[in-house]
């Protein structure tokens, strides 16, 4: 399995199509109450989710690099990952949710759509096989106790 489209290149596209979109449709742009903030609060809460989320995996002292699942040594099924199979790249999707709402354009939520089917179909999916393949029924187990995305 050779997975070629880094995932936060996937979410740096995702960003930049949010962006682009409301260049192009500035008609669709909303105004909320606290709508600044709010997205902070998200982009903040999914950086943390991020790093939260890399740290287990140092300290699991197995491979955080997303193009190489191959090379993971320990499944980490602890913290986060108790609530999500993914906390990484479900603190990407809250970022991009934020920026979403910090631009105020509805038409980026199409962008974060893209960014969750991309992400399932080149980088979880690819990842899912390698580690069942890798650790078997403790995989499989983990797989029916925690949900992919939350």
């Amino acid at each position: 399995m050779k997975l070629k489209i880094p995932p936060p290149l996937q979410g740096l596209v995702a960003a930049v199509i949010i962006w682009v979109l409301n260049q192009f449709f500035p008609a669709m742009g909303v105004s909320l109450p606290l709508q600044k903030i709010i997205a902070l609060l998200l982009m903040i809460c999914g950086l943390s989710i991020d790093l939260v989320s890399v740290v287990a995996f140092f300290k699991a002292k197995t491979t955080v690099n997303p193009l190489s699942p191959h090379n993971t040594k320990h499944l980490v099924v602890s913290g986060l990952y108790c609530i999500s199979r993914n906390p990484m790249y479900l603190g990407m999707l809250l970022i991009l949710t934020g920026w979403v709402l910090w631009i105020g354009n509805m038409l980026g939520l199409f962008a974060l759509l893209l960014f969750v089917v991309s992400i399932t179909y080149l980088q979880i999916k690819p990842e899912e096989r390698v580690l069942e393949e890798k650790f078997g029924a403790t995989y499989t187990d983990y797989k029916e106790r925690v949900r992919r995305w939350i």
